[in-house]
């Protein structure tokens, strides 16, 4: 029996999104629900049941080899849970297992959010053909994950590059990680908005104070707009220098809907990178603005779900 296609989740605190993806990074087959993030538990287990059962539905499911699961986090790949911020009824909840009963005995495995997009990236975007990679997403909050020698580096729980929660001013605001000064508490969305309310900018007549309306008065020329999208961006060139620096990363990718604002933040950024990545063997990184779109997630999770088997059947060296 051909065996030629991965199951994929994305899993975040608004949607449940699954696909069967081919190895060409094509999605065959889609289904969503909404996540019922306000329910308990069970409920939001049983909306992803309705998705895999979609998926599960048609002929094309007895050609699904293993299972990516890409899951906003934290998340434990050692131990298969996961403890959605965004998702109360789920604390160290059994996801894996519960995946794994609905599967037919397929493999499944787990990444956090930012691992899955940094897979997608790698396989079918802006990092593809680059050995060693940082994706991000800059969002409400600020995840990530690595590409080292090639591979997609998860790491030991499935967190691996999670840049957010890089300290970047030692002597920063509380981060509600339990840091301080972390790259999220100043970069993200709500943190963006945060300071440039803080310093006087104003809201047009909408009222609409999201990070996405300061970028908007930042093109128009705002300047306190445009001095909290620099603020954002030497947080991220100081977090993306530092992991560049550990690990001899060429290029960092950002996406979400921050990166949405363009040049307002990657002008900065670019410039902010030039002051921290000042070593020889990080001085040529570039940062380049995601590719993978809304897809990312479960492309990324096909991708993980890939990975994991090649390497189940490699010889051993």
């Amino acid at each position: 029996m051909q065996t030629d296609l991965s199951a994929a989740l994305d899993i975040g605190g608004t949607k449940i999104a699954g696909a069967l993806v081919d190895t060409h990074g094509r999605l065959v087959v889609r289904a969503a629900r909404p996540t019922p993030a306000d329910k308990d538990g069970a409920t939001v287990m049983r909306a992803v049941a309705e998705v895999i059962g979609e998926l599960a539905a048609g002929p094309d499911w007895s050609r699904v080899a293993a299972v990516g699961i890409g899951s906003a986090g934290p998340v434990d790949a050692a131990t298969g849970t996961v403890s959605p911020v965004n998702i109360p009824g789920w604390r160290d909840f059994p996801l894996v297992a519960g995946v794994r009963a609905l599967v037919g005995g397929r493999p499944v495995v787990l990444v956090g959010d930012g691992v899955a997009m940094t897979a997608a990236e790698h396989w079918q975007g802006a990092a593809r053909g680059h050995a060693n990679a940082l994706c991000m997403v800059v969002s409400t909050g600020v995840g990530g994950g690595l590409v080292l020698n090639g591979r997609l580096h998860p790491g030991p729980t499935g967190n691996a590059g999670h840049i957010g929660h890089i300290s970047v001013d030692i002597d920063g605001d509380p981060c509600p990680c339990g840091s301080r000064g972390c790259v999220e508490r100043i970069a993200s969305g709500p943190n963006i908005a945060r300071r440039a309310l803080a310093h006087g900018w104003q809201p047009g007549p909408d009222g609409d104070t999201s990070a996405a309306a300061v970028a908007a008065a930042a093109h128009a020329g705002d300047p306190v707009a445009l001095r909290s999208f620099q603020r954002a961006a030497r947080a991220l060139a100081a977090g993306i220098a530092a992991t560049a620096t550990l690990v001899e990363i060429d290029i960092a990718v950002i996406g979400g809907g921050v990166a949405g604002a363009g040049d307002v933040l990657f002008r900065p950024l670019r410039a902010a990178l030039r002051d921290y990545a000042k070593l020889s063997f990080v001085s040529g990184l570039t940062v380049v603005p995601a590719q993978m779109g809304t897809d990312a997630g479960v492309v990324g999770a096909a991708a993980a779900a890939q990975q994991s088997r090649l390497e189940e059947f490699a010889p051993a060296p």
